[in-house]
This record gives structure tokens, C-alpha cells and sequence, in this order.
């Protein structure tokens, strides 16, 4: 389960990740909390601040794929995490001396995405640099579960520091965190690295991104896949702040504890999909769909203790989602393309938020919150199950159902054009 480790630079990087990631999270917990607080309670205010945050990926994630193939990763993330934790503190100065509105907040937040137009493909793709190919679907398991340890202690911790001493030092707390990745980043020893040849630099290398990507029909599905299912799926913590606050009536302490719950299924799943050799198409479809029937199980939950309960579960499907996705992506790909596979699966994965928040707050606003999640697994079903049956027939596989297993199997045909790593 922890092979991954057993690498120096990986070490490095993995503590560094352990010191950040809760910060992380204490910061989104704040910086919902606070848009609540300040916009009295308005779904769409959280919206478009979530919306801001991702728009720079759906924007320019491209390009932040193309710059991350043709240029060192490391010092990229060095770059990228500094500007990050500068953020964080000029947010956190401003709501610690009572002088933020609803606008710093939706800049601060525009801000952080922008960065992360180039932190996120050159973090992704740095991996494979750090522990090679043979345990990269280990290091991306463990990457998960790292980012969902912090989802479980930095909700929590989050939700109490709010009600003790308010938003503005959660978020100098989180730019005091970068400290450890940037550390890990400098302390690396450069001569370990499994570096590919670099991309040169040349016109028209989104373009052949693009072109490489359009070229692979199992992709085009997978994104396809990606995208209806995190159309909702990432805005799930904000579902939870609307629950928690409009529907039970309860405070910000409540919301970190379903924050924690929800990362507590998780963080269990990133651990179960370490132990995992190869990534799987038939465990990123059962993944998406399971999701996707408990999302809708949550919303229909009658009480606080009821959806606790669901979002367990529902943690452990979504991390079994996208690990195996990620996983799969980063093994099937060219490595001179990977920063750019990379980006468009960011892209997708993160630059939907854009489209989902707004839709998100406007049907809570107007039919309620647990409206918006029956919705958003409705559409994790169906894109499941559609999916499968595409990639059926677009690959030369039959999908069925076993009468002895309780789950979809993808049975490969024998024919000429086989492919190892779809076996299954």
C-alpha cells in the first residue's frame, strides 16, 4: 500500500503534501463560510465564488499543459506554490483587520485560479517523475489520500477555529502550510528524477493536444465521463453548506463535521485504490455510478445524523472514481503529451465546477439543496451506464451483466486489435 514511499523524493513530497493539504481545506471551509456569512446566505454569492476559482482552468488550462511539458515541473510547483500561499495571506490579513467584502473574496479567489492553471498539470504529471511507471498508480493513490487526510482534519479543525476566533487566521494558517511543500520541492534531489525529454518550444502545441487527444476515442468517452459526473460531483461541498446552513439550521462546527465525514469516506478509498496494481475501466464506471445513486440517497436523507451517514460511502466511490481516472490517464498517454493530457483532464475535471456551481445554487435557491443533489445523481447514473455502453462499442468490448456478481464486468472480444491494458 505504501511502496510509493520507499522513494526519497517521493517522501519529500508526500510530507510536504501532509503539512499542506489540511490548510487547503480549512481554507475552502472558510472561504465558503465567509461568502455565506457575508452575502446572508446566498447559494448563487457561493457560486459565483466557486465559479471564479475554477474559470481560469475551463479558460487557460490548455496552455498551463503546454508550458508544464516543455519546462521543469519542479521549479514550476516552487513558483506556483509561493504565489499560492501569498494569496492565502493577503486574504487573511484582509477578514483578520474586518475590511473584506463579497468582491475580495471573488478576486482572491480568481487569483488562485489562475495559479492553479499551472500548478495543477505540472503537479499531476510530476508524479510519474518522481516514482516512475511502475508505481505511479500507487503515488496517485497516496496523493489522494494525503489531499483526503486533510479533508478530514482540516474541515473539522476549520469549523472550530471559525466559531473560536473567526475565518481571517484559518486562511494565515493555510499560507503558513505552503512552507512545507515548497521545503520538500527545494530539499528533492534532481538527479533521482525520471525527467522525460522535454517538449521543445514550438508554435501550435495546444493545437497537438488537442489533435492527440481527438485521435483517442477511449479518452473522448472518459472526459465525456468526467465532465457530467463532476458537473455536480465538485460542488458537493457546497451542496453541503447549503444543506447544513438552509435545510438543518445548523452552525459552521456541522459543517465541518459533514465536510469530515464525506473526507473520511475518501481518504478510505484512496487507500483501498493503493493497493490496486493497474487502473481498471470497469472500476472507474462502477466508481461514477455508485457515486452517483449515493449522492442521490443523501439528498433524499431526512435529517443531519441520516446524511452523515450517506456521504461515507458516497466518499469512498468518488475517490474510486477518480483515482483509477487519473491513474489510467497519466499510464495510457505519450510522455511528451502528458502535461497536455494532463491539463484537458483538468480541465474537465476542475473547469466544470464553472457550469455546475451557478446551476448548483440556483436550484437550491429555488427548490432547495436537496433538489440539487437528486439531480446531480441522477446525472452520474446515467452518464455511467451511458458511458459503458459507448465504450462497448467504440473499443470492441461487450458489456454485461454477471447474474452472479452484483456489478458490470467489461468482457474483451477476441480480435486484432487488443489492448493489454483494457483487459478486464
Amino acid at each position: 500500500m505504501f511502496r510509493s514511499l520507499a522513494n526519497r523524493n517521493y517522501r519529500l513530497f508526500a510530507l510536504g503534501q501532509v503539512i499542506s493539504n489540511p490548510g487547503t481545506w480549512m481554507q475552502r471551509i472558510a472561504q465558503e463560510w465567509l461568502v455565506l456569512q457575508l452575502s446572508g446566505g446566498s447559494g448563487i454569492a457561493l457560486g459565483v465564488a466557486t465559479a471564479l476559482q475554477f474559470l481560469p482552468t475551463l479558460l487557460f488550462g490548455l496552455w498551463g499543459g503546454a508550458l508544464a511539458d516543455r519546462m521543469s515541473k519542479r521549479r514550476l510547483l516552487i513558483t506556483s506554490q509561493s504565489m499560492m500561499g501569498l494569496l492565502s495571506l493577503g486574504l487573511g490579513l484582509l477578514v483578520t483587520f474586518g475590511t473584506a467584502q463579497v468582491w475580495h473574496v471573488y478576486l482572491f479567489a480568481l487569483g488562485l485560479g489562475l495559479v492553479t492553471v499551472v500548478d495543477s498539470p505540472a503537479r499531476q504529471s510530476f508524479v510519474v517523475e518522481m516514482v516512475g511507471r511502475e508505481d505511479l498508480p500507487n503515488a496517485v493513490a497516496l496523493n489522494s489520500a494525503s489531499f483526503q487526510l486533510g479533508r478530514v482534519v482540516g474541515p473539522a479543525a476549520a469549523g472550530i477555529l471559525i466559531g473560536l476566533i473567526g475565518t481571517g487566521p484559518v486562511f494565515l494558517i493555510n499560507a503558513v502550510s505552503f512552507a512545507g511543500v515548497i521545503t520538500g520541492l527545494l530539499m528533492m534531489r534532481p538527479s533521482e528524477l525520471h525527467v522525460s525529454e522535454l517538449a521543445p518550444r514550438s508554435k501550435g502545441q495546444v493545437r497537438q493536444g488537442i489533435r492527440y487527444v481527438a485521435g483517442r476515442r477511449d479518452l473522448l468517452l472518459l472526459l465525456a465521463t468526467v465532465a457530467f459526473v463532476q458537473l455536480f460531483g465538485s460542488n458537493v461541498q457546497n451542496q453541503l453548506a447549503l444543506m447544513v446552513n438552509n435545510v438543518f439550521q445548523a452552525g459552521s462546527e456541522a459543517f465541518g463535521l459533514a465536510a469530515t465525514f464525506l473526507a473520511l469516506g475518501s481518504f478510505t478509498g484512496a487507500l483501498i485504490a493503493a493497493r490496486r496494481e493497474a487502473p481498471r475501466l470497469r472500476t472507474v464506471l462502477i466508481g461514477a455510478l455508485l457515486f452517483g445513486v449515493l449522492q442521490v440517497v443523501a439528498g433524499l436523507m431526512p435529517g443531519y445524523t441520516a446524511l452523515l451517514v450517506a456521504l461515507v460511502p458516497m466518499g469512498i466511490c468518488f475517490m474510486t472514481f477518480t483515482t483509477s481516472m487519473n491513474a489510467y490517464f497519466q499510464l495510457n498517454v505519450e510522455p511528451q503529451m502528458r502535461g497536455r493530457v494532463m491539463a484537458m483532464y483538468m480541465l474537465v475535471f476542475l473547469g466544470v465546477a464553472p457550469i455546475g456551481a451557478p446551476i448548483v445554487g440556483v436550484l437550491a435557491d429555488l427548490f432547495g439543496p436537496a433538489v440539487s443533489m437528486v439531480v446531480g445523481g441522477t446525472v452520474s447514473v446515467t452518464i455511467a451506464v451511458s458511458a459503458a455502453m459507448l465504450l462497448g462499442r467504440s473499443l470492441g468490448v461487450k458489456v454485461r451483466l454477471r447474474a452472479r456478481r452484483p456489478f458490470v464486468d467489461v468482457i474483451r472480444d477476441k480480435g486484432p486489435e487488443r489492448r493489454p491494458e483494457l483487459e478486464e
